[in-house]
């Protein structure tokens, strides 16, 4: 016995040693979700307190609205997440880094136990989130840095809602819980893209059906939210469109062309995508600002601002045609398949 748990330790010692950056991530990770988890305050204790204002307490009743619609009409598995809120006070908690080749679409990929590969990496804390970007850029790779609104754990933790989402509006907050959610319900290990892309439709569609539920068809809740989805759809098209140019570019050099000329191309071609946003009939205010901040940023996106569109909603199409034509558009059936597909 004295030999084995010897041996156990030993083994520990060497996988700390051999894993210290991963172990340290990790650690690092749990600590940042830990804190956000303590620091939530329970959904009836907020209801009962009179300093919350009226507007916020009926985002949280609208969280707590989607949550059931979901689970009883759209299929997701149940959890206890969502009975509590994060106070972000205003900032955002939690930074995603993406990296990619400068001159191919290929992403960085980082792998952890249990869950598998990844093309993200997300930090609790900003200055690391930075210094990680920088050590990639050193490299020569193309870096992106982002917050998020919500995230899941897939079922490791009870996920609380963050307050940020709270002012959004009641399509965008029902997107977002739907599809968080969904990851909670179907996780493919490896299949970043497909995971995303999965949580993306099933988000839009369930969306559309609780505002249906809760407003009617044509209310004008819905039609205000479908206006939405048809300006994203309309703004991830074409930057998927720019990808498949910015691939076609990367394909086209030949071994010998100068990193000079291979970035000036680059650039030029980006530029070129950005511009041409202006050819977009958006009709939502929210993707005027989406367009406008782009086209205003100094120095144009790089290849993982257009990855991000691949990631989250490249295979959206293909899915849904999945979706209408074997199921009818029934989102409860159609997840029951896919939990059954992906077991």
């Amino acid at each position: 016995m004295k030999k084995i748990i010897v041996g156990l330790v030993v083994g520990v010692v060497i996988l700390l040693i051999w894993q210290q950056e991963l172990v340290s991530y990790g650690i690092m990770q749990a600590k940042g979700q830990i804190k956000v988890i303590w620091n939530a305050r329970p959904i009836d204790d907020l209801l009962a307190d009179s300093q919350v204002p009226d507007s916020l307490k009926q985002k949280i009743r609208l969280v707590q609205e989607v949550k059931q619609f979901a689970i009883d009409s759209l299929g997701v598995n149940d959890s206890d997440s969502y009975g509590s809120v994060y106070d972000q006070k205003g900032k955002p908690i939690l930074w995603v880094i993406t990296a990619t080749e400068p001159f191919s679409l290929e992403d960085r990929k980082w792998k952890f136990p249990l869950l598998g590969t990844f093309s993200y990496k997300g930090f609790f804390e900003h200055e690391k989130a930075l210094k990680e970007k920088k050590e990639l850029a050193e490299q020569g790779l193309d870096t992106g840095i982002r917050t998020v609104s919500a995230w899941s754990t897939l079922g490791f933790f009870d996920d609380p809602i963050l307050s940020q989402l709270l002012f959004r509006s009641d399509g965008q907050v029902a997107n977002t819980i739907v599809h968080e959610l969904t990851h909670g319900t179907i996780f493919v290990k490896d299949s970043l893209q497909l995971n995303e892309n999965i949580a993306s439709l099933i988000g839009d569609e369930g969306a559309t059906a609780f505002l249906a539920h809760k407003h009617g068809a044509e209310s004008s809740e819905v039609k205000q939210y479908q206006y939405y989805l048809q300006d994203r759809a309309k703004y991830t098209n074409h930057m998927l469109r720019g990808t498949n140019q910015l691939d076609s570019l990367y394909q086209s050099f030949p071994e010998d062309l100068t990193m000079e000329v291979k970035r000036n191309e680059k650039e030029k071609l980006i530029r070129e995508i950005v511009a041409t946003t202006d050819t977009l009939n958006l009709k939502t205010s929210q993707y005027q600002k989406v367009k406008n901040r782009i086209k205003s940023r100094k120095e144009p996106p790089n290849n993982t601002f257009f990855k991000s569109y691949v990631r989250y909603r490249k295979n959206l199409d293909d899915l849904k045609i999945e979706l209408d034509n074997q199921f009818d558009g029934d989102i409860a059936r159609y997840l029951a398949y896919l939990k059954e597909k992906y077991d």
